[in-house]
């Protein structure tokens, strides 16, 4: 009897092992799920760093190497390319990202959270209040970026200025002839 008895607790251990995986496994989907804004937004910011550097690098080759006459047609074209670039892209990686979320992100779910740990993190993604929460995420940037603006811009936009001019002065470039009267123009003020 001893022995059908001990059969029978580890067939029962061993089904129980076969279900955790599996609603753990179900866990981690229902998360991904919850977390694919996240995840896509992620790989839009992968695309967008490029463009955005690119879009930098332009504006400054703009003012320093083109005529003035021909900066806004240049600017507009450029602005064309680097969007269409993003539209195209986007998409695109947008789709790997969700792809590849449960063999990454899904993995580290499964291999550093219990299953009772899962379902905490489920249940608090899922929350009412955590869903509030994060619709308010663009009024808060929104609230912080207005203040910190109004209380530094002062402080910081001398700081830009300086640093552009130190900028142009390595690169061995003339000063922009709209910053360079500039400060003739406020001193004549006073």
């Amino acid at each position: 009897m001893k022995p059908i008895i001990l059969l029978a607790i580890v067939s029962f251990a061993v089904a129980a092992q076969a279900q955790s995986p599996a609603s753990k496994k179900d866990l981690v989907a229902r998360i991904l799920v919850l977390q694919q804004p996240a995840i896509e937004q992620t790989a839009q910011a992968l695309v967008e760093r490029p463009a955005l550097q690119l879009q930098q690098q332009v504006a400054i080759a703009l003012q320093t190497r083109i005529p003035p006459e021909k900066r806004e047609a240049l600017g507009k074209q450029v602005q064309e390319d680097l969007k269409k670039y993003v539209d195209e892209v986007s998409p695109l990686v947008r789709q790997q990202a969700v792809k590849l979320a449960p063999s990454t992100i899904g993995v580290l779910l499964e291999e550093k959270f219990t299953e009772d740990e899962l379902k905490q993190v489920l249940a608090m993604l899922e929350s009412p209040v955590n869903r509030k929460y994060q619709q308010m995420g663009g009024e808060f940037q929104k609230a912080l970026g207005e203040k910190l603006v109004a209380q530094n811009q002062a402080m910081v936009e001398p700081k830009v200025k300086a640093l552009e001019q130190t900028v142009i002065k390595h690169l061995g470039l003339p000063p922009p002839a709209a910053k360079a009267s500039e400060p003739a123009a406020k001193s004549s003020k006073k």
